[in-house]
């Protein structure tokens, strides 16, 4: 199964507008947006990609009855801030993260040491981070927005060989 995972989109539709078509043309089966899509409109966006997909609420979206509505319409799951989900056999804990970058890193740390999921992804502090802690895969794709880092990442996680690729929006 292919994954495709973003996080921090925060309405650069810009990138979002090149993001959509790569992901459609690599296949994925399942996309995973870990917060801060922000407005519905860019959410539309992204359910273009006529795959499953699952989406959390991040610290800055802010029309929550709308994203709500959009996702519910078209089929797709919205959870707030984390959500454990069976991905292709994985136990994987989906979280956007709270607080300051340290603090969501302190948590994500704490829950790959625990031993208790596969994969940890999340997003919030629009860095790249993939390695494995034990057993546990950690995967945050980075900024989708490229506000921050000036990079605009995703992830593609291939489940059948647990490799994970970043890819750069140009």
């Amino acid at each position: 199964m292919l994954v495709g995972i973003v996080s921090d989109s925060h309405d650069n539709l810009k990138v979002v507008e090149k993001a959509v078509p790569m992901l459609r043309r690599s296949g994925i089966d399942l996309l995973i947006h870990l917060g801060d899509i922000i407005s519905p409109f860019t959410l539309l966006k992204f359910l273009q990609i006529e795959c499953r997909v699952l989406i959390l609420i991040g610290n800055n979206d802010g029309d929550l009855l709308s994203l709500r509505e959009v996702a519910h319409k078209a089929g797709a799951t919205l959870r707030h801030y984390s959500h454990v989900v069976e991905v292709d056999g994985f136990k994987v804990l989906l979280m956007h993260g709270q607080g300051s970058a340290e603090q969501t890193l302190e948590i994500v740390n704490s829950l790959a040491r625990s031993q208790s999921f596969d994969v940890v992804m999340y997003g919030h502090t629009h860095k790249i981070d993939i390695r494995t802690v034990g057993k546990c895969l950690v995967i945050n794709p980075g900024e989708l927005c490229g506000y921050l880092t000036g990079n605009s990442t995703l992830a593609l996680f291939d489940t059948s060989t647990k490799k994970v690729e970043i890819i750069s929006i140009e």
